[in-house]
């Protein structure tokens, strides 16, 4: 409850805005370019990736390089079509729409060898003192699925 409050009372500062804004942008970038480095470049060293309501949770920038070396192998034309987006002092969410064909298992789910398309949305935790993000967490709905998540 105390790291909660502390979040509330985050001051809304117009250039940690504009930084928070420039650093998701590098991150998408960098994610639509499948560039790891540039990926790991706007995350903390002990960012943390996990699957909420899952067990799958990936630490640090080796756990972050697995979770999307394994995400792009399993989708390789992966495409996040943005729908909705939050950006202030505690981070940014992002709400997405994700096409792509499921080539290889991922995780808990065997590959569908077809086009698949499921909801996402993600919460970029926000690290003040550092000015990069801590990681993400991310919420997955999966049409027919989400009984396993």
């Amino acid at each position: 409850m105390t790291e909660v409050r502390e979040l509330l009372r985050r001051d809304i500062d117009p250039g940690e805005y504009n930084e928070i804004r420039e650093l998701w942008k590098r991150h998408s970038l960098a994610e639509d370019r499948r560039d790891i480095a540039g990926l790991l470049a706007t995350l903390t060293d002990d960012c943390v990736y996990e699957l909420v309501g899952t067990s799958h949770v990936w630490q640090g920038h080796e756990g972050a390089t697995r979770f999307y070396g394994g995400l792009l192998s399993a989708f390789p034309d992966i495409d996040f079509e943005l729908t909705n987006i939050v950006i202030g002092p505690q981070g940014v969410c992002e709400e997405a729409r994700v096409i792509g064909t499921h080539e290889a298992d991922w995780l808990d789910y065997p590959a569908a060898r077809e086009r698949v398309e499921f909801r996402v949305v993600i919460f970029f935790p926000w690290d003040p003192g550092r000015k990069l993000f801590k990681g993400e967490k991310v919420y997955v709905s999966m049409p027919g699925e989400a009984e396993r998540l």
